[in-house]
């Protein structure tokens, strides 16, 4: 062998031997005799992070009074890491939370339907009463605030609980004592389970269609395009969307609704630390005159979608300034049945506008009358914001 040859073959053997020691050492946990372990650099930089954890954990665990339960331990110190943030929709699960978690979007729950979150001064506050739900029968209303669940004081830092507690078997009552307008009063309300029914479509009179979203959870896309289908068969030449009093839910079938209504463009930018994205519509849009009915209570997803619409100029806004959460949530599922939700960014309206905190303005500010109750059905003599969304559609169809 050639000595130019015998030095190219020890220069890539040194090669293969430097990135087979990097790979070793950075990503690798190795088993030594005697019970040692060579572990990557970021696994040393975590162990020495969270030593002191560690070893709170093993002095409880053995030197406290009582004998104590490791799991325990565990979920207490997992929860506090979450609840250190002093963000209410960042919290860690346990199983009998996370199954309660998941029933919000994916069918039926024990509970009285009223959807909360929390506001600037850390209350829980009612974002909207469901559609047909013990809570809207017993005149909860959005903006109401939640000061105590059963006897117990309730805030923003114990918001899953709260949650927790007002859910319960069908037929077992909850007490719920609320402030409005200053002053406080309880209810107590009997649970039902709650089907979440979220798009409701009716013909208005000169062929104006309205579509009623009172939530997005997995079938509401779905759900919306078959009423608007029906509705264009019927020879609809208008259309008013209600999402007030609707709190938010799934992005993805917010988005997918947004590509209906839309011609090509963004839909909404999400942007946080671990990952941005911009969504996008596809199609040609809605092709004809478009009103989106909003107030206090229309949140999270349902400003999304009145945001894209505001800003694109696919349609106008008729109503009361909105909830205001730009925030973005999403879900780890461990596999052992708990879970981690987290807020992992904020979104932006397609002119760039966070609105968390703030809201979105309507283009056209009407009010309620001060004793009206929205009805389960379009009215058009007591309900001034539909009557306005209503004469603005009648003026621009041809």
């Amino acid at each position: 062998m050639s000595k130019k040859r015998f030095y190219v073959l020890l220069a890539v053997l040194l090669i293969v031997t430097n990135v087979f020691t990097f790979f070793i050492a950075n990503t690798v946990s190795v088993a030594l005799p005697g019970g040692k372990v060579i572990v990557s650099r970021e696994d040393y930089r975590l162990l020495n992070q969270y030593k002191k954890l560690f070893e709170v954990g093993k002095i409880l665990e053995s030197r406290y009074v009582d004998k104590v339960n490791p799991s325990t331990l565990l979920e207490g110190a997992l929860k506090g890491m979450a609840g250190s943030l002093q963000d209410p929709y960042t919290v860690y699960m346990n199983k009998k939370e996370f199954a309660e978690f998941m029933t919000q979007t994916t069918g039926t729950y024990g509970g009285i339907g009223i959807i909360v979150a929390v506001d600037q001064e850390d209350h829980i506050v009612v974002v909207s009463p469901i559609k047909n739900t013990p809570g809207e029968r017993a005149g909860i209303k959005s903006g109401d605030i939640i000061l105590e669940v059963n006897g117990k004081k309730v805030s923003g830092k114990n918001l899953d609980e709260a949650v927790s507690m007002m859910r319960g078997p069908k037929g077992t009552q909850v007490t719920l004592t609320i402030m409005r307008d200053g002053k406080t009063f309880t209810k107590t309300i009997t649970r039902e389970i709650i089907k979440l029914e979220t798009v409701f479509d009716y013909m208005l009179p000169d062929k104006i269609g309205y579509i009623k979203i009172t939530l997005f959870d997995q079938s509401t896309s779905s759900d919306f395009k078959k009423a608007l289908e029906r509705l264009k068969k019927d020879g609809m030449k208008g259309l008013i969307i209600d999402l007030r009093d609707n709190p938010g839910g799934l992005l993805e079938e917010c988005v997918n609704i947004a590509d209906m209504l839309l011609p090509k463009g963004v839909i909404v930018t999400t942007k946080g630390r671990a990952e941005s994205q911009e969504f996008y519509s596809k199609g040609t849009g809605l092709g004809m005159p478009l009103v989106v009915l909003v107030n206090k209570g229309s949140a999270s997803a349902s400003e999304i979608l009145a945001g894209a619409i505001k800003d694109r100029k696919a349609g106008v806004l008729v109503g009361t300034t909105t909830f205001g959460k730009g925030l973005v949530q999403t879900v780890v599922n461990f596999g052992d049945g708990t879970g981690l939700k987290y807020t992992i960014a904020r979104y932006y309206t397609p002119n760039g506008t966070d609105i968390q905190g703030k809201g979105i303005e309507p283009n056209y500010v009407v009010e309620l009358p001060k004793d009206y109750t929205l009805k389960d059905t379009p009215d058009l003599k007591g309900d001034t914001q539909l009557i306005k969304a209503y004469e603005i559609i009648k003026s621009e169809i041809k």
